[in-house]
């Protein structure tokens, strides 16, 4: 009874001083102000005001956007949306979500284009910046144009030794050069493979024989009046050979001896080519990665092996500066960690140079492989049968690409080339007329953002999978009809006056 009493008391003292029960908090549904915003080619900061009760999350699309959130008043915070200036002569837009508990909303962000430079075509003829502004990239992109890959050559190899006609390709010829030159092209990439030419440590002696027939074919680019780009290739390929980065990244003793070799072999070759004229490029290495494209323990170690493949690139660079003459200020081509696009972005470093603005970034693009290389799809762009392309809007993915390398690299001065881009033989007309189509607007894609870029050609006749064959690697002749259809819609296309928006309207029916 005393306990009762002693409750009964202390409930009617609460009442007493004035203490209430408190009511639940009212749930306000989720709202904002604004549901557009337009910003100039400029960028800026624009802000607007989200209403609910509960915390709010802000989920941008995409990247060149960024928010920041005030204090919350009265269910009421203030946001600060922050948008990238917009290099592309082009308007973008995007949208940011909003969301409190269960709760989304949209806004719509648009971004208008950046001014076409006086006497440029917009999109197409030439260029997104003019050619005399003083953009480095730009100077090295006019100057390597359209190119064309010896591949499946002297970086074919078998059971650890490298050869020139390992799978299946004649030997080159000054002919094979001179028809290139009269085909369009201005680039050659010479791909190299070094393994079973070379010596025991610590000279690491490069065979003679070896070096000399490279030698004698980058004397064929020299005689044709073509660009020459020579590189060491499958040494580093799946970290199965001497250029081993998984061991590398895991192991310093590793690293320190792959360090010395890599000094040693590239202070031979340039050695050997020091004499020769700035026509001549040297690339470091060629597709780095640990045998899983870019998705193995790259993804996981910390940067590990983008940190080897850094210090990897810098003595390169050493190596050929140290060996004088013309390599004192030859231009090199610096590889991202598998030639990835995206990754490069993520983790590349420029080496140190003794020389001034003579680096060039080195990419590749096979976007989408299973269109360009396996064939799994046989349709490409925005005509094609929905089931016999790949998925997504192909053009936009394909220009997403190019527009990556410009706003990071060449709007910035920073010369970028792709070391190999392609799209295999097919096997009736309409297949074909696709496949020109790709062709085409690769290199307009190329030539409107200012990225060089050379196509892989394997020898590899017929159509399919990997059947990359367009001219013959001894003789310079088109290996089909096809394939000079191909060649020539790419050779063409990069350099008409035709926009991107002409390529696009005149795809196959």
């Amino acid at each position: 009874m005393k306990k009762i009493l002693y409750i009964l008391t202390s409930l009617f003292l609460a009442i007493g001083c004035g203490q209430e029960t408190p009511e639940p908090t009212e749930k306000v549904s989720l709202s904002i102000d604004k549901t557009f915003m337009q910003f100039t080619h400029e960028g800026g900061e624009q802000t607007f005001t989200v209403t609910a009760s509960e915390k709010i999350y802000l989920v941008p699309e995409e990247n060149w956007i960024k928010t920041k959130k005030g204090t919350a008043t009265d269910h009421k915070t203030v946001v600060t949306v922050t948008v990238e200036k917009n290099v592309l002569p082009e308007e973008r837009q995007t949208r940011l979500a909003v969301v409190a508990g269960e709760e989304k909303t949209y806004l719509d962000i648009l971004q208008t284009e950046a001014p076409v430079p006086p006497g440029d075509g917009g999109n197409g003829g030439g260029s997104v910046v003019p050619e005399d502004n003083g953009n480095l990239a730009w100077q090295f992109a006019e100057r390597l144009g359209l190119g064309w890959n010896l591949g499946n050559h002297f970086d074919a190899h078998n059971n650890g030794i490298s050869g020139e006609q390992f799978w299946g390709n004649p030997k080159a010829t000054q002919a094979t050069f001179n028809k290139l030159k009269a085909a369009g092209f201005t680039t050659v990439r010479i791909p190299v493979t070094w393994m079973g030419h070379i010596g025991e440590a610590p000279d690491y002696k490069i065979e003679d024989a070896w070096l000399d027939r490279v030698a004698e074919v980058v004397g064929y680019a020299e005689s044709a009046g073509l660009n020459a780009i020579v590189n060491i290739h499958h040494d580093g390929g799946d970290s199965k050979y001497w250029l081993d980065i998984l061991g590398a990244s895991r192991n310093a003793e590793v690293q320190k001896k792959v360090l010395a070799q890599i000094t040693a072999v590239w202070s031979q070759i340039a050695d050997k080519f020091k004499d020769k004229g700035e026509f001549l490029i040297f690339e470091a290495f060629n597709e780095i990665h640990d045998g899983s494209w870019g998705w193995g323990a790259n993804r996981k170690d910390g940067g590990k092996q983008y940190q080897c493949l850094n210090e990897w690139n810098q003595a390169f660079v050493d190596a050929v500066r140290g060996s004088g003459g013309s390599n004192a200020d030859r231009i090199l081509g610096i590889p991202a960690y598998c030639t990835n696009v995206d990754i490069a972005i993520e983790s590349f470093v420029m080496p140190t140079d003794s020389a001034t603005d003579r680096l060039m970034i080195s990419v590749h693009c096979y976007d989408p492989s299973e269109y360009t290389l396996t064939a799994k799809y046989s349709e490409w762009g925005h005509t094609a049968q929905a089931s016999k392309k790949a998925p997504g809007d192909n053009e936009a993915d394909l220009k997403k690409v190019f527009e990556k390398i410009y706003v990071n690299y060449i709007s910035k001065g920073i010369p970028v080339y792709l070391g190999e881009f392609g799209c295999v033989n097919r096997g009736n007309a309409r297949e074909q007329a696709f496949q020109q189509y790709y062709l085409k607007y690769f290199a307009k894609l190329s030539k409107t953002y200012g990225v060089p870029s050379i196509i892989w050609d394997n020898g590899a006749k017929g159509a399919g999978n990997e059947r990359h064959a367009f001219i013959d690697h001894g003789t310079g002749e088109y290996c089909s009809d096809e394939a000079k259809a191909a060649i020539q819609a790419l050779v063409t296309s990069y350099g008409n006056s035709l926009t991107l928006d002409d390529v696009y309207r005149n795809a196959p029916k």
